[in-house]
């Protein structure tokens, strides 16, 4: 009789575990391909390993990073943010005039910076809900708008941190806490384990996914809508600031132009990781691993000795992958279906028309 009983058992403990990874297939495909990429450079060029190699790979990640974990929130409830760079551009800027030219403390320049960036974001939020344009063209005039301002208010002119006030600045990027690895790595950390927390553990996280899944099973429920996304987009707004004062206290410098093109970037990072450009779908984890796979990638060309122009189209494919599989695995899955039936399955144990013990009925039937 034991026999008997240990094999349902053992089935049950596999088909969990491959709907584990069939739930969190974009996150594994991540990881396996990032693994992949760094042993073909380990193989191709020894030297990819090195440890102060290493260093500087997550070093470049941590602008990008903090960038991507704004805009993944905001990615999932199947909006886009376009201004992420010239923003921080603003935002450092901002930095630059607080501590170098007027002086302030540098405390007083990390908040400056990050208030900048979340104001911006919540000007976003604004234009999308309250005049109801669509997020990309909100965010494309934003962009346009915050790298005219950045370049009035620093008068064309680079600020740089060279003075022996703000000279300490550049030691929250180039400090070490721990020996070998820059301070911007741990600030990187902290900031994921944040965006995590909001994303997973808060009702902000929560109304996140459910907006993405179903915006309009969402309004019906009761929840204001327009006002979380002000919040959402002022939170990937303070991401961008908290980006800004690490980019400024790498570089020793805020550049007026600084930004351009890290828009790109974060928004790549964001989709390699596995969040999905339809919204309701993604995770900090899958983030995080497609801004290494973006520094991974960019760092091993250059060790090939690739020319720039080629390290584009690579990078250029492995978005085109990235947002094909995504549309593949949606298909496979049926998640259009699913959200529609299924749209608040991230609020408080409540769909709408379903009572709450139909609920993991319903979730088997369209898994």
């Amino acid at each position: 009789m034991a026999t008997k009983t240990a094999a349902p058992v053992e089935g049950a403990t596999g088909n969990r575990f491959v709907e584990a990874i069939r739930r969190e297939i974009g996150q594994v495909m991540a990881v396996s391909g990032l693994a992949v990429i760094c042993i073909f450079f380990s193989i191709m060029r020894p030297v990819f390993r090195e440890w102060q190699n290493i260093s500087n790979i997550l070093l470049s990640t941590t602008v990008t990073g903090m960038l991507a974990l704004g805009v993944t929130f905001v990615i999932i409830t199947g909006g886009i943010d376009l201004s992420i760079g010239t923003s921080m551009t603003l935002c450092a800027v901002t930095i630059g005039k607080i501590v170098v030219v007027h002086k302030g403390p540098l405390w007083l320049g990390v908040i400056g910076g990050i208030a900048v960036g979340a104001a911006v974001g919540a000007i976003n939020g604004t234009l999308i809900t309250a005049l109801k344009l669509p997020p990309f063209i909100a965010t494309l005039a934003t962009m346009k708008a915050a790298q005219g301002i950045a370049l009035i208010y620093s008068q064309l002119a680079p600020i740089h941190f060279g003075d022996p006030h703000s000279q300490a600045w550049t030691n929250i990027s180039q400090g070490k806490i721990i020996s070998g690895l820059p301070n911007a790595v741990l600030i990187l950390v902290g900031a994921a384990i944040i965006a995590a927390i909001i994303l997973n553990k808060t009702i902000i996280g929560r109304y996140t996914f459910a907006i993405g899944s179903n915006m309009e099973a969402t309004k019906l429920s009761g929840v204001k809508v327009n006002r979380w996304l002000i919040i959402i987009y002022s939170i990937c707004g303070a991401f961008i600031g908290l980006a800004a004062v690490v980019l400024t206290a790498r570089l020793g410098a805020a550049e007026p132009d600084l930004g351009l093109g890290y828009e790109l970037e974060g928004i790549a990072a964001v989709i390699i990781g596995g969040t999905s450009l339809l919204g309701g779908k993604g995770t900090i984890t899958g983030t995080i691993i497609g801004a290494l796979i973006m520094a991974v990638l960019v760092n091993g060309l250059r060790i090939m000795s690739i020319q720039q122009e080629w390290q584009y189209v690579v990078v250029g494919i492995v978005i085109i992958i990235a947002v094909w599989g995504d549309n593949v695995r949606r298909r496979r899955a049926g998640d259009s279906n699913r959200c529609i039936h299924l749209g608040l399955c991230h609020l408080t144990g409540r769909w709408i028309g379903k009572p709450v013990q139909e609920r993991q009925q319903q979730e088997l039937h369209f898994r």
